[in-house]
């Protein structure tokens, strides 16, 4: 069976769905896999590289579409799916929520569809989590970004001209990437403060060293998978009154709070930016997804009143290395795991917890969150 991976073709996008390292495991699974030329070049993975680890390099690409099980990152184009051969498995990140009509195409392919967005977050699947491995990156990068834009560093210092303050920074959600941006800030040495709608991550915050701030919204919580539930537009007034205060405060506020498979909630209001001294720096880690600060814009860099907003989108890309090699090992996980070595096949069985939360599309039909609203039923 042939593993194919293609050349990401997303601008910006510099990962890579396999590197050397994961395809010395599939090999020993007994998989043949092929790299479109240059495919790893974004995350300074070269041909020979792979050919080292006993891959072939396709120059053309149509080795690699034509393949049994086709890895990538992102997701593919309309012309790309024209070219996956009927009963084949295509792996990626999907956006069911938002790409049905991409999903209907890959159906109507006969193509088996498989989104990383949907892997469920149970003990059993945590090796194939992508979304976490990936978020975890990018609360670094957040970190480092605002750092070079802060006009000041992060540490106390003790200087012959006296002492230096630590710089305050806020984060806003602590799931995996504000907790990783809360434990890189504190590592830069800065005074962290961090607040999220679930009380249940309070303990996780102080852990790290930060001050969890309480704010009052009344009853919250989380999804059985652990993303934060949508709040009301009056929980949403009370956070936001209750966050001020830090904010204005702060030299650096960090955003990361998302509502999984809804528009990112807006809870910095441009008043509170306003309200920052300047040079103060916000990082919103949701601007892909409508953004939680009011005017950032994705992939640029606003000045408002003084303070610097950044809107970088697909941050883990920044970190690209680093970000194929866990996004790879994700999926060869995913791909040991459900290996049939005696049939030499992959068996995605629809009565699996796993595979019935993560392949969208399989047999001609659409399914799961992709089917909602789209004449389906969500997988059960």
């Amino acid at each position: 069976m042939l593993i194919g991976v293609p050349r990401e073709t997303a601008e910006g996008e510099l990962r890579v769905a396999c590197t050397p390292a994961t395809v010395a495991r599939l090999t020993k699974l007994g998989l043949e896999v092929v790299v479109q030329s240059g495919a790893g070049a974004g995350s300074a993975l070269t041909d020979a590289d792979y050919e080292g680890a006993g891959a072939a390099v396709d120059g053309t690409g149509e080795r690699v579409h034509g393949a049994d099980i086709v890895l990538r990152v992102r997701k593919p184009g309309e012309e790309d799916v024209d070219r996956l051969p009927r009963g084949s498995v295509h792996i990626s990140f999907l956006d069911p929520f938002r790409e049905r009509e991409l999903i209907g195409r890959l159906a109507a392919a006969g193509v088996t569809a498989v989104s990383m967005e949907m892997i469920p977050r149970s003990t059993r699947a945590q090796k194939m989590d992508a979304l976490s491995s990936q978020a975890s990156l990018a609360g670094y990068v957040t970190v480092i970004q605002a750092s070079f834009h802060s006009p000041r560093i992060f540490p106390m210092m003790m200087t012959p001209a006296g002492t230096i303050p630590p710089a305050r920074v806020f984060v806003i959600g602590a799931g995996v990437a504000g907790l990783q941006a809360i434990a890189t800030a504190k590592r830069l040495g800065a005074r962290v403060e961090a607040f999220d709608t679930r009380p249940v991550v309070a303990e996780q915050v102080r852990s790290l060293g930060a001050r969890f701030v309480e704010i009052d919204i009344g009853d919250v919580g989380q999804t059985e998978q652990g993303y934060a539930k949508a709040l009301t537009p009056e929980q949403i007034a009370r956070q936001q009154e209750g966050m001020h205060r830090v904010i204005a405060a702060s030299d650096v506020v960090i955003t990361t709070a998302q509502v999984f498979g809804r528009p990112a909630p807006r809870i910095v209001t441009r008043q509170m930016v306003e309200s920052m001294k300047h040079g103060s720096v916000v990082v919103d880690m949701a601007v892909e997804s409508g953004g939680n600060v009011e005017g950032s814009v994705l992939d640029q860099v606003v000045d408002i009143d003084g303070v610097t907003v950044l809107g970088q989108g697909n941050l883990p890309s920044a970190v690209a290395r680093n970000a194929s090699e866990m996004y790879a090992a994700n999926l060869a996980h995913f791909i040991e795991e459900f290996w049939d070595a005696e049939a030499g096949a992959l068996r995605l069985d629809p009565a699996d917890d796993i595979v019935a939360s993560s392949v969208v599309a399989r047999d001609g039909a659409v399914l799961g969150v992709a089917a909602d609203g789209a004449g389906g039923s969500p997988a059960k």
